[in-house]
């Protein structure tokens, strides 16, 4: 996965606008290959989604009205693609915003015929804020978000409570934050944020973590972690209120 809308503009390339709001991720501009620069050429009108500050008709957008996954930093996209195909009774949407992250998703949508998908190139909580209506996503996931490991830098770590009540807003009652982190330091500072946030409950029976849910694919980046005995760590909180 990727650093997901956990990497952000570097602060200081920010207009005055946006420097009140401490960026969690850092945009790295790989460069496209011809495969993801023809897909953003050639399927965006068909999946893509561009970023305007007003609220989207989720139901118009999709053409019907079921239940929504919204993914925070989909990386290049692969095990979303994966799980809005196994899942054509719901309807995903991904936010990344490293270009070719966002180009070689496309291209995979396409390969594997993939029709409930909607993908934007933006800051998530730009998109949160502004494009996704309160109490109309049924999950919310997160995954391998950028860990921001030196201790200086925990402030840009995405999962922090302000960034919880919004997705709060956002999700159904009874809707699903769904977290995964491979660094053990990043899961305890997850554990501990969500476990003091008003309106969630736990869904692991300890009040801890759940095992990864048969719908999470196993990535390629994540079985490279297992080989190397590193762990991952998954949490399931429910929105109550």
């Amino acid at each position: 996965m990727t650093d997901v809308s956990a990497q952000q503009h570097d602060d200081t390339a920010e207009s005055p606008t946006y420097m009140r709001r401490i960026r969690s991720f850092v945009l790295r501009e790989g460069r496209l290959t011809k495969g993801q620069q023809h897909a953003l050429d050639n399927y965006w009108t068909d999946y893509g989604v561009d970023y305007q500050p007003k609220l989207l008709d989720l139901p118009q957008l999709f053409g019907r009205d079921k239940p929504r996954v919204l993914e925070i930093g989909f990386g290049m996209g692969k095990s979303l693609v994966q799980m809005a195909k196994a899942a054509p009774e719901q309807d995903f949407i991904g936010i990344e915003v490293h270009r070719p992250g966002v180009g070689a998703c496309l291209s995979e949508a396409v390969a594997q015929q993939v029709n409930n998908l909607k993908v934007f190139e933006h800051d998530a909580v730009e998109v949160l804020e502004h494009m996704i209506g309160d109490n109309s996503l049924d999950t919310v996931q997160l995954f391998f978000p950028d860990p921001w490991h030196k201790k200086r830098h925990h402030k840009r770590r995405i999962v922090q409570p302000e960034f919880v009540q919004l997705l709060r807003r956002k999700l159904k009652p009874g809707g699903v934050f769904h977290m995964a982190t491979d660094w053990e330091n990043y899961a305890e500072h997850m554990l501990e944020v969500m476990r003091a946030s008003e309106g969630f409950s736990n869904l692991s029976a300890d009040n801890s973590y759940v095992e990864r849910p048969e719908h999470r694919p196993l990535t390629k980046f994540e079985q490279r972690g297992q080989r190397l005995g590193h762990g991952v760590w998954d949490l399931m909180f429910k929105k109550e209120s």
